[in-house]
């Protein structure tokens, strides 16, 4: 693994009111990885990716991206510099067909439209090219969605969620296609999840986030079976996980 992160993040710090959103958040992001960001609702995660793509500046703290200080630019041109992301509600023209949405977000980037067949065939989209964004189905909204953050080529995608909302009998096809077009283009990618066997089975590492802070940062079965992880983000009581280890 490259030793140089791609991402660093230093005592990010955001505050609402009263309430820290973000405290002294600390990340290093490698290239070429994949890392699932868990925690309940409120927990700094979603806080965490607007700092990230310029949608909130932090009170406090810096972030560097690809050896450049981003800290509070605008979204677009973090875009620009090679930060994507899709949203936990896909981001689409409802009424125009996939295609007529890729060749707009391919129009935006600045790339030939002639792109956007081959985009929607990585994607496993062709069969939909032609019919209405609104009317497909939600796996299929979310990979087009996706599709969309990639036309800029990015060095960096974000995932809002890219499972929620999928039939449960969908969700692994939705993420086994993601992985393997960022896999080929070397894209490095933060996913934020609620589902951990999707977070377990694709994630190189997992950054659990709790009350603003990140709780643990590891390997998935390191952060997985931490104590405190276990209580407070999956929901699992000390007891329990006592009654489930003694088992073990």
């Amino acid at each position: 693994m490259n030793t140089t992160p791609l991402i660093s993040a230093r005592g990010l710090r955001k505050q609402f009111g009263a309430v820290f959103a973000a405290r002294d958040i600390t990340i290093d992001i490698h290239p070429q990885t994949v890392s699932g960001l868990i925690g309940t609702n409120g927990a700094g995660k979603t806080t965490f990716v607007n700092m990230l793509t310029g949608y909130l500046k932090p009170d406090q703290g810096t972030i560097v991206f690809s050896g450049q200080d981003i800290t509070g630019r605008e979204p677009r041109h973090i875009t620009q510099l090679g930060i994507a992301r899709s949203f936990q509600i896909p981001q689409l023209f409802t009424s125009l067909t996939a295609l007529e949405n890729v060749e707009i977000a391919l129009n935006v980037a600045r790339q030939p439209l002639s792109r956007a067949a081959d985009m929607l065939k990585q994607f496993g989209l062709s069969d939909f090219a032609d019919s209405i964004a609104g009317t497909l189905p939600e796996g299929v909204r979310k990979l087009l969605d996706i599709s969309l953050a990639m036309v800029a080529n990015p060095k960096v995608l974000l995932l809002d969620e890219p499972t929620s909302g999928v039939a449960s009998d969908e969700k692994f096809a939705v993420m086994d296609r993601v992985m393997a077009v960022v896999r080929d283009a070397g894209v490095t990618v933060l996913f934020v999840e609620h589902d951990m066997d999707i977070v377990r089975r694709y994630s190189d590492r997992v950054l659990a986030f709790y009350d603003g802070s990140v709780l643990a940062n590891g390997t998935p079965d390191e952060v997985l079976r931490d104590a405190k992880v276990r209580e407070y983000i999956i929901g699992e009581p000390l007891a329990l996980q006592a009654q489930g280890d003694t088992h073990a």
